[in-house]
Order: structure tokens, then C-alpha cells, then sequence
């Protein structure tokens, strides 16, 4: 078995017996080096990534191939991938990047066919001088992002 395809087997047999937690990337580069990135619903603790490593690590033969093996959790600032980090950070303010604008919203839900995103902006009034805060409000497919990144807020 070739090493790529047996460090990804090892991947899903070890987040198979973790439902909470999920693959967001695995890279190998030619030099060996495996960098994992994983995420959690619930998100990733410490002993996640420790568990995660041992269970990959303990099955590949470094006779056979040698390797350095990095797991990390998701980072905040990393682009959303899956379906599954939208639903996680519902409630959490993201900025989406689509074809035509930037929109920096609260992700109000998140289901398998598309996000609602919720902000205030300012717009000229309808009647009269000077601008109104509105309520802005929209639905976009998962194919409609082009990137989607949860900002932090202090």
C-alpha cells in the first residue's frame, strides 16, 4: 500500500471512532512530512490532536518509510471548507467573500443547502437627507462563496 493512501486509512479509522470530530486536511509533501488538520462540532482539544497523532503514528513502520507527522486543529482565520464548520460557528460573525462583494454578517443558519447571513449597514434614506440603519438580510448557496472566514471579536 502506498504511504499517502495508508496514512489516509489510518485517518478515517481513527476519526471514525470520534463522530464529533472531522478531517478539514491532510498534506504530504515529498520530503514526508504529514501535517493534519482537524475539527471538531464540539471543537478540538489538545488530547484530540495527541489521540489522533499516536493512532497514525503507531500504525506506520518508519523502516519502511521514514516521516515527521504534525496533527493541529483548525485555526481561527482559515477559510470554512465543509458544510459541517458552517453549522458550527452559526451565531458567529464571518466574512464572505462572493463573485461581486465582501459582506462581513452574522451567520444566522447554516443547513445543507445554503447559509443566512444577517448585518446593519448604512444607506441613503428613502425620504429626505442623510442615511438610516437597515437590517440587511441574505441567503446564499455554498456555491455562491468563494470564502468564508469566522473573524474574531474582542
Amino acid at each position: 500500500m502506498v504511504f499517502k493512501e495508508k496514512v489516509n486509512l489510518l485517518l478515517s479509522e481513527v476519526l471514525s471512532e470520534r463522530p464529533s470530530l472531522f478531517l478539514v486536511d491532510v498534506v504530504i509533501t515529498d520530503t514526508f512530512k504529514v501535517i493534519v488538520t482537524i475539527d471538531g462540532d464540539e471543537g478540538v482539544v489538545l488530547q484530540d490532536c495527541i489521540d489522533v497523532s499516536r493512532a497514525v503514528e503507531g500504525n506506520l513502520d518508519r523502516e519502511e518509510q521514514d516521516f515527521s507527522l504534525e496533527v493541529a486543529s483548525f485555526g481561527v482565520g482559515g477559510p470554512l471548507k465543509f458544510v459541517r464548520q458552517y453549522k458550527k460557528n452559526v451565531g458567529r460573525t464571518l466574512i464572505v467573500k462572493t463573485e461581486t462583494e465582501n459582506i462581513e454578517a452574522v451567520l444566522v443558519e447554516a443547513n445543507d443547502d445554503f447559509v443566512v447571513l444577517s448585518w446593519e449597514a448604512r444607506e441613503p434614506k428613502k425620504l429626505g437627507k442623510g442615511k438610516e440603519t437597515v437590517q440587511k438580510r441574505i441567503e446564499l448557496s455554498y456555491g455562491d462563496i468563494k470564502e468564508a472566514v469566522v473573524t474574531v471579536t474582542f
